[in-house]
């Protein structure tokens, strides 16, 4: 077994920092309201079923592990933020599903080599602050001719977007750390895996967003209920002049992938990539 060396102190600043911010707000509600079948799509297209060893990295709340447990799979949902596993754990025992939940860094996961079956993240694993150390850990944990599945937002697309937009307002990132929308670059990806993950298939879908009035209402939304969305909010607090600019920014986003139909209906693109683990 691999055991993942003691980080050093800046890293366990840094993941400390990442936890407290997906605490704020709440992504668990964001999650049902946003991308509700999002997960299922994932457990989907890497064939999850009765009886695999599953785990779900960077799980949030569960909207992809919960789906891989009804399968009849036995599943690990892990995630640096304990608030939501608990959330996510108060779901599944709702819906009667048993599942393990484990608090873990997506790049020092407290796991065996080749301990899973499918190894997948959905909207999560790319927001992990290395890409080469998470996606080696991806690889690390799934046994040789496993299924490795990923769902990630795309540069450009909506999320992508609006990370953009929000990036001369957020402080900035620590060095090494890359772009999240960088995970839903096929190209990126594969150069993360090498030849390590064979028989890759990557397609571009979208999610319709349909909640919004207003663009407005989205933006009003994400700065109540997203964390990276309140965590730059809250880093320009003490500027009114910058947080307009933001608000506006964030509203022109979304008026400019409104589909005009009367109310804001958007397509937020995404990366759905598989794959195997080389035998």
């Amino acid at each position: 077994m691999t055991v993942p060396t003691a980080a050093p102190a800046a890293d366990r600043a840094l993941k400390n920092k990442h936890r407290a911010m997906w605490a704020l707000g709440d992504y668990p509600a964001l999650a049902a309201d946003i991308i509700p079948g999002l997960g299922q799509v994932l457990a989907d297209a890497c064939a999850v079923r009765a009886g695999d060893r599953v785990l779900d990295v960077a799980a949030g709340s569960g909207n992809a592990a919960i789906p891989a447990a009804r399968t009849g799979a036995r599943v690990v949902a892990s995630d640096l933020t304990p608030e939501l596993l608990a959330a996510g754990q108060r779901q599944a025992e709702q819906q009667g599903l048993t599942l393990e939940w484990r608090q873990a860094d997506a790049e020092a996961l407290p796991f065996g080599d080749a301990e899973f079956d499918v190894v997948m993240s959905c909207l999560g694993v790319m927001f992990a602050p290395h890409h080469q150390a998470a996606a080696d850990e991806l690889v690390r944990v799934c046994r040789p001719g496993g299924t490795i599945g990923l769902v990630s937002w795309t540069p450009d697309g909506f999320i992508g977007q609006m990370f953009a937009a929000m990036k001369p307002y957020a402080p900035p990132p620590p060095p090494g750390a890359q772009p999240p929308p960088l995970w839903g670059s096929e190209q990126h990806v594969r150069g993360l895996f090498g030849d390590r993950v064979t028989g890759i298939s990557a397609r571009r879908a979208a999610v319709r967003i349909e909640l919004f009035a207003q663009a407005a209402d989205f933006r009003d939304y994400f700065k109540a209920r997203y964390g990276p969305t309140i965590a730059v909010y809250q880093s320009i607090a003490g500027d009114p002049g910058r947080t307009e600019k933001l608000d506006q920014a964030l509203a022109d986003l979304a008026r400019q992938h409104d589909h005009g139909t009367g109310t804001t209906v958007m397509d937020w693109e995404y990366l759905l990539l598989t794959g195997r683990k080389h035998p």
